[in-house]
């Protein structure tokens, strides 16, 4: 935990039985104003310090926990003891992680989406060590990748790391990239490749000597501006390419249970000689494997580039059409089922305008926020879906965050 500072005034506060989005412990302060206290869990009873004060809210942080909650433990990375935020829930006992993850979703889908008796969450879960095979750090002065304080910009360079898979944990800890301000680092677990991407300004765009100053492996390729590579991962009975910038799942466990899942949350539809519809599609990892399992024909529409390059590639051998462009200006065509798997802002309205343009029976979301659950469930409740069946899975042990896979029914 942070060392803060005993001079500043200090506050006490009893944790309420939720937690927000995000993970931080909800109380009141004694005026009344509701405080976020990162580190703090439900019921508990502590001292904070308060380093945000607004007129409707507070946010806090723990100097000292007066009673503790049952499911505080000691967390098991020693990392976290040096002040890495990478992983903020490692305080928390493992079932009383996936607790608040289903009470996060259940939350939002009442006081978000507003719907007043939504489906009890079910929840699938993964492992909680070295499951990582992709992460995105910043670099410090001395080109060590490094994780952030929570709620900080100070740096901490780890020397473990115990999300990561092995193979990447080596780069985490001993790679070097002079000149750069963040990287990616990634592995593939199936292929055995290393790829870093290391990049620097505020636009993002990787300067062109960062790759040649890179001080990695032999094995590791260095990807800079311009530059193309590619790993490969086993899930849910194919191999998938996936280049250095396309998004992919944490790691294959996540890939194949969230493709395993959505598969057979389509129940029945999208079978032999039908349409199924993959909105952000990625690499075609979730579409392409309900596809083949069902004998559908499929679309699938991805913006990103280099991932649209990679669903063509990963999809040649069925019956599939990518298209390369936004969800929000292509246009519908009739399918008898619809996967989406936005990004965190979730479909909004015009990705729910696409998949009422389908007129499909089915909708098979994945979110990987409750808020945005619950506000695309509002909105497509709003329009006449209702909500049958929601899980969560609980791809980022140790962390506040998750994947939700909902199966909505039109009418």
């Amino acid at each position: 935990m942070e060392r803060l500072d005993e001079r500043e005034p200090a506050e006490e506060v009893r944790l309420g039985p939720t937690v927000a989005v995000g993970g931080d412990g909800i109380g009141r302060l004694a005026d009344g104003r509701v405080v976020f206290v990162e580190g703090a869990l439900p019921g508990e009873r502590a001292e904070i310090e308060l380093v945000d004060q607004r007129r409707d809210y507070a946010r806090g942080r723990l100097r000292r926990v007066l009673d503790a909650a049952p499911g505080r433990v000691a967390p098991p990375c020693p990392e976290r003891a040096r002040g890495c935020g990478g992983c903020g829930w490692q305080h928390v006992d493992a079932d009383l992680q996936v607790e608040l993850k289903a009470a996060s979703v259940a939350d939002a889908l009442r006081r978000i989406g507003r719907l007043a008796e939504p489906p009890e969450p079910g929840v699938l879960r993964l492992p909680a060590a070295g499951y990582r095979t992709t992460v995105h750090l910043a670099v410090d002065g001395a080109g060590r990748p490094a994780y952030r304080r929570g709620h900080s910009h100070e740096l901490v360079a780890p020397a473990s790391c115990l999300v990561t898979h092995p193979r990447l944990e080596e780069l985490v800890v001993g790679a070097r990239f002079p000149g750069a301000d963040r990287v990616t680092l990634r592995v593939g677990v199936a292929g055995g490749e290393r790829l870093a991407v290391p990049a620097a300004g505020r636009g993002g765009a990787a300067g062109a000597g960062l790759a040649s100053a890179a001080v990695v492996p032999p094995d590791v390729a260095v990807v800079g501006p311009g530059g193309r590579a590619a790993l490969h991962e086993d899930a849910g009975g194919r191999r998938w390419r996936v280049s250095a910038r396309s998004f992919f799942q944490p790691g294959p466990a996540a890939a194949s249970a969230l493709a395993d899942l959505v598969e057979h949350t389509l129940a029945g539809a999208a079978g032999p000689g039908d349409r199924l519809v993959d909105l952000y599609a990625g690499v075609g990892l979730l579409g392409g494997v309900a596809a083949a399992r069902r004998g559908a024909a499929l679309v699938a529409v991805e913006q990103g580039r280099p991932a649209a390059a990679d669903a063509r590639h990963n999809l040649a051998d069925l019956d599939a059409e990518v298209v390369a462009g936004e969800v929000g200006a292509w246009r519908p065509r009739p399918a008898a089922a619809v996967i989406a798997d936005p990004a965190r802002p979730g479909l909004g309205r015009p990705g729910v305008a696409a998949v009422d343009g389908t007129g499909a029976a089915v909708l098979v979301l994945v979110s990987c926020d409750p808020a945005s659950l619950g506000r695309d469930a509002g909105l497509l409740t709003a329009g006449g879906w209702a909500l049958e069946a929601v899980t969560v899975v609980d791809a980022f042990p140790h962390t506040p965050h998750i994947e939700c896979v909902s199966r909505f029914v039109r009418g």
